[in-house]
């Protein structure tokens, strides 16, 4: 839920009073929400939650394209896991000094 939540953020942070535009914290927010989702994605639970108990792939194609994407992100787990907790903090830290008013976010429209 919380990676659903953080996706909608990233998308409403290109607009800007009604114009649509990238600025830095566009950019820190997408980041962060990727590598939630990667984080997430590659989780052993995720694999299981995805193919699991299924005695014949053929039968389910798309749960095995499913199954076979998560795969190959499992090895990285521990490496989305250590980026996505960096990422976290540093887009938090932007978030809250951009929100304070200490920096000011650069914008491109």
């Amino acid at each position: 839920m919380f990676n659903v939540i953080l996706t909608w953020d990233a998308v409403v942070a290109f607009d800007f009073g009604g114009h649509i535009g990238i600025g830095v914290g566009s950019v820190v927010l997408v980041v962060n929400a990727a590598l939630l989702w990667l984080y997430s994605l590659s989780c052993h639970a995720c694999r299981h939650a995805v193919g699991g108990r299924i005695n014949h792939f053929s039968k389910h194609p798309v749960r095995y394209q499913a199954w076979t994407f998560v795969s190959r992100l499992s090895p990285y787990h521990g490496n989305f896991a250590w980026a996505s907790l960096v990422w976290v903090a540093l887009a938090d830290l932007y978030v809250r000094l951009t929100a304070a008013g200490i920096i000011h976010d650069p914008r491109v429209f």
